[in-house]
């Protein structure tokens, strides 16, 4: 059976830490009741999380959608946002976990990738270096998250052309958000054997992207 692995790079900053991470921790129950109920989803997901502030930290590891466990994630009282080593660590992953096509059997499929974020990279140059690095995997998507007012769009768009942007951190903003990248994954499991890419569905109205 092929695999869809989707990648999720959580900011958990100092910023992060109250109601923004514990909206994030709602978001991604709901996002995973959604996902476990469609059945493309289930035989086919893969879900990866790692979350980034001081270091990058592998918090959940490529684990098959039915046996995902998400324990509460936490957000330190302070502290900066390293996002050149979030993707440096998510280039290793998907370096050693993705399984390209051989002459005698398909590879997975083309895999997604969701970054959120409600500031800028604290490693701007890192961030930098390792972007061409990330963009020769060849996702069949990345979807950048700016959260709130001090996220900053400008790095995201460097990473990819689909950026949206939530402008508050509250429950609502971040279920809305998580509601959509579980309807991208399901619109990826579903379309992924009949064309390599995948359109995203519209987003929410809490969601606004940025053209």
């Amino acid at each position: 059976m092929r695999r869809l692995p989707v990648y999720i790079l959580l900011d958990t900053s100092g910023s992060m830490r109250g109601e923004p991470i514990h909206s994030v921790n709602v978001g991604l129950q709901s996002m995973l009741s959604a996902l476990r109920q469609d059945p493309y989803a289930l035989e086919s997901v893969y879900l990866s999380i790692i979350t980034f502030d001081l270091e990058a930290k592998i918090y959940l590891p490529l684990t098959p959608l039915e046996q995902v466990q998400l324990a509460e994630i936490q957000a330190p009282s302070a502290g900066a946002t390293f996002m050149g080593a979030a993707l440096e660590l998510l280039a290793e992953c998907v370096n050693q976990q993705v399984q390209t096509n051989t002459t005698d059997e398909k590879g997975d499929w083309r895999p997604l990738l969701f970054i959120m974020t409600d500031g800028s990279p604290s490693d701007i140059y890192a961030y930098q270096q390792v972007i061409p690095v990330i963009q020769q995997f060849n996702f069949a998507s990345i979807v950048a998250c700016a959260a709130g007012p001090k996220a900053k769009q400008e790095y995201l768009l460097q990473l990819t052309d689909k950026v949206v942007v939530l402008d508050t951190m509250d429950a609502a903003s971040f279920s809305g958000f998580f509601k959509w990248v579980s309807a991208s994954v399901v619109a990826g499991s579903s379309s992924a054997g009949i064309s390599g890419s995948i359109s995203l569905p519209p987003p929410p109205p809490e969601v606004q992207l940025v053209l």
